[in-house]
C-alpha cells in the first residue's frame, strides 16, 4: 500500500485546489472551480456508481477479466475509470472483490491510484451493501453484526448507534466510505418478499429511532450512511428486483407509516438517500417509479423533507425500473427527477452515452449535471478522500475484526433473540437431560456472515455448549425421503432443533416439524429468517426468533436454548394468525423470558 507520503504526494493537486479536507463542510466555490475546469464527459462519469469484477484494480484473475469485458467492454477497474471516469465503484462478494480484508484494503488502493493518477483525477466514493443480517458483502474475518428487525427485537438505540460505528470504522479501514445501509422502511407487509427481516419493524416510531441511532453512529465512524428505500418499500408483496412493486397507500398514510423514519434519518444528518423503484399512486399518479419521479424525489424529498444530501438510486439494472423504459432513458430520467448518482446500470456504455447525448441535445444542462457532482464532491470531501484517500495494512489489522468487536456483536445478538413459545418449560434444554441433540432444517443459500450451513453453524454452537449436536440439511422443501431420513436420525436423539426458514401454508417444512414432533421427542423450532413462521406451526411447543441465518444470531439462539444467556428480544412486528390473517397471534412486544 502508498506510503503516507506518497498519499499525500498523489492527491497534493486536488487537496492544495480544495483546501477542504477534513472540514465539517466543503468550500462550494472551490468545489465548483473544480466543476468548471472538468469536460462534459467526466462530468457525465462522476455521476455514475459502478460494478466491477476482481480482487484487483490492475490484475483480476482471467474469469473476472471475461466478465468486465463482456459487461463493461474494458478489462479492469483501472480501464473502468480511465474510459468513463466513474465518480464510485461499488463492491459485490459475487464480482470477487470482498475475498479478505487485506485484499479488499490493495483493491480499494489500486482504484484510488488509477483515478487519481488520471489528468484531473478526483477520489473514488467506493460504497457496498453491509446491512449486516441476510444482506453482507464483507464476510469474516470482519465483523458480522445481526440485522435490522433483530436489533428492531432488541429495541436498543445504543445497540444500532454502536453497529453503525464499529461497522463503519471496519469498512474505512478497507477504503469503504458509503455503506447502503440503514433500511428505514417499515415493513407492515408480512409478505413482503424483499424487505422483510431488513426493516427494523412494523411502527414507525421504533424504526425511527433505530435508523436515527444508526446513521449517528456511522457519521462518528466518518463513513457516509444511506437510508433507503424511499419513499418506502415496506408494504409491498412484489420484489423490486424482479417486478414492479405498487404501494396503494394514501398521502396520509405514507405520512403517518413511511415518512417518519426518513424524517429521522435526514434530522440525524444522514448522507445519502437511496431510491425505491416502486410506484405510489397518491404521491406521483404518472405510473412512474419513485426513482425516475419528480415530483416525489424533488417536490417530497427535497422541497418537502428539506433534503440537500446526495440521492443515489437503487441498482438502475433492477426491473422494477426498467419495466416503463429502455436503459437509454432511464439514467436521464432519473437525473430529471433529483437523482445525484447513477447506481450499477445494466450497460454503463448505453447509459452513459444517453447522459451525455441528453447534455448535448439540451434535455439536460451542464448546470443540472453541476448540481449533483457539488452534492457528491462535498460529500468526499467530508469524508477525507481529498486529503486521505488510501488505507494502510496496519489499519486493518488494528480494526477489522478485533476481539472488542466482535464481543460486542455477539452482545447485542444475545440481546435480540426471541422466544415466542414455551410450552411446559421446555426452554431452556440442559445437557444433562438432553444430551444428544440432531439440528435439522434449512440451509438456504449463505450470506457473507456464515462460515457454514445453518445447520452446521447451530450444531457446532451448542456442541461448545456441551452437547453432542448432530447437523442434517433438511433445505426448504424438504422431500418425503428427506423427511423420512431425519425422522429415523431424531429417534437417536434426545431432543430436535429445527430451523424453519419462510414456512408457509403449503410448505413440507410443515410436514418435517409435524412428522418430528410425532416421534415423541422434544421439539424446538428456531425461525432462521422471518419470524412469522411460528403461525403455521402451533403444535411446536419451543419456538424461537432469530432473524437470521447468520453465524452471530445462530450463535446467539445456542446460547439462549443452553440457558447460558436468558432470551431478551420483543418482537418487532406482529404474528398474525395463519388461519385468520386478519387476527393477531403474538403482538409486537411479545417476548418470553427465563432466567439463564
Amino acid at each position: 500500500m502508498p506510503s503516507r507520503r506518497t498519499v499525500l504526494a498523489a492527491t497534493a493537486g486536488v487537496a492544495a485546489a480544495l483546501a477542504v479536507g477534513g472540514t465539517a463542510h466543503a468550500d462550494d466555490r472551490k468545489l465548483r472551480s473544480l466543476i468548471s475546469r472538468m469536460p462534459l464527459q467526466e462530468k457525465v462519469g462522476q455521476l455514475f456508481v459502478m460494478r466491477v469484477y476482481g480482487h484487483s484494480a490492475t490484475a483480476p484473475d482471467q474469469a473476472d477479466i471475461d466478465a468486465n469485458l463482456k459487461e463493461i467492454g474494458v478489462r479492469t477497474a483501472a480501464e473502468l475509470l480511465a474510459k468513463y471516469r466513474v465518480g464510485g465503484i461499488i463492491y459485490f462478494a459475487w464480482a470477487h472483490n470482498t475475498r479478505d480484508p487485506h485484499q479488499i484494503a490493495g483493491l480499494s488502493n489500486g482504484i484510488q491510484k488509477a483515478s487519481l493518477d488520471l489528468p484531473r483525477g478526483l477520489p473514488v466514493l467506493i460504497s457496498t451493501d453491509q446491512e449486516h443480517g441476510i444482506v453482507a458483502r464483507v464476510g469474516e474475518p470482519a465483523t458480522l453484526f445481526p440485522g435490522a428487525m433483530a436489533v428492531g427485537a432488541g429495541g436498543s438505540t445504543a445497540d444500532a448507534r454502536t453497529l453503525g460505528r464499529i461497522a463503519g470504522k471496519e469498512l474505512r479501514a478497507l477504503g469503504i466510505r458509503q455503506n447502503y445501509s440503514p433500511v428505514a422502511d417499515v415493513n407492515v407487509n408480512p409478505a413482503n418478499p424483499v424487505i422483510g427481516v431488513r426493516s427494523f419493524g412494523s411502527q414507525p416510531a421504533a424504526v425511527s429511532r433505530l435508523v436515527a441511532a444508526e446513521v449517528t453512529g456511522y457519521e462518528h465512524a466518518s463513513v457516509a450512511a444511506t437510508a433507503k428505500h424511499f419513499p418506502g418499500h415496506g408494504d409491498t408483496e412484489v420484489d423490486s428486483h424482479y417486478g414492479f412493486p405498487v404501494i396503494n397507500h394514501t398521502r396520509a398514510q405514507w405520512e403517518e407509516l413511511d415518512a417518519p423514519p426518513f424524517r429521522a434519518a435526514i434530522a440525524a444528518g444522514i448522507d445519502s438517500i437511496m431510491t425505491a423503484h416502486i410506484m405510489v399512486p397518491a404521491l406521483d399518479d404518472s405510473g412512474d417509479p419513485a426513482t425516475l419521479s419528480h415530483p416525489i424525489l424533488t417536490g417530497i424529498l427535497r422541497e418537502e423533507l428539506g433534503y440537500d444530501g446526495v440521492v443515489v438510486t437503487d441498482s438502475l439494472g433492477m426491473e422494477g425500473v426498467r419495466t416503463k423504459y429502455g436503459d437509454d432513458r432511464v439514467p436521464v430520467l432519473a437525473l430529471k427527477a433529483g437523482v445525484d448518482q447513477l447506481l450499477n446500470p445494466p450497460n454503463l456504455d448505453v447509459a452513459w452515452n444517453a447522459v451525455l447525448k441528453a447534455v448535448r441535445d439540451g434535455e439536460l444542462t451542464e448546470a443540472r449535471l453541476d448540481r449533483s457532482i457539488l452534492r457528491v464532491l462535498r460529500l468526499k470531501a467530508r469524508l477525507g478522500l481529498f486529503t486521505d484517500p488510501y488505507v494502510t495494512h496496519r489499519g486493518v489489522d488494528r480494526t477489522v475484526g478485533i476481539g472488542a468487536h466482535l464481543r460486542a456483536a455477539d452482545r447485542i445478538a444475545e440481546r435480540t433473540t426471541t422466544l415466542l413459545v414455551n410450552e411446559g418449560g421446555l426452554l431452556p434444554l440442559s445437557p444433562a437431560g438432553t444430551k444428544k441433540l440432531l439440528v435439522v432444517g434449512a440451509d438456504p443459500a449463505s450470506p457473507s456472515g456464515t462460515t457454514g450451513p445453518p445447520t452446521g453453524v447451530l450444531a457446532g454452537a451448542l456442541t461448545e455448549l456441551g452437547f453432542t449436536a448432530t447437523a442434517l440439511s433438511t433445505g426448504t422443501a424438504p422431500s418425503a425421503a428427506v423427511i423420512a431420513r431425519a425422522v429415523a436420525a431424531a429417534q437417536e436423539a434426545d431432543a430436535v432443533v429445527v430451523g424453519t426458514y419462510n414456512v408457509t401454508a403449503a410448505s413440507s417444512q410443515k410436514t418435517l416439524v409435524t412428522e418430528l414432533l410425532a416421534t415423541g421427542k422434544p421439539v424446538v423450532a428456531v425461525a432462521i429468517r422471518n419470524p412469522y413462521d411460528v403461525a403455521h406451526l402451533p403444535a411446536v411447543k419451543g419456538y424461537l426468533a432469530a432473524y437470521s441465518w447468520t453465524d452471530v444470531e445462530l450463535r446467539a439462539a445456542a446460547r439462549v436454548i443452553a440457558g447460558a444467556v436468558g432470551p431478551r428480544g420483543k418482537l418487532p412486528v406482529p404474528v398474525q394468525r395463519a388461519d385468520d390473517p386478519g387476527r393477531v397471534l403474538y403482538p409486537v412486544g411479545h417476548g418470553l423470558s427465563y432466567r439463564a
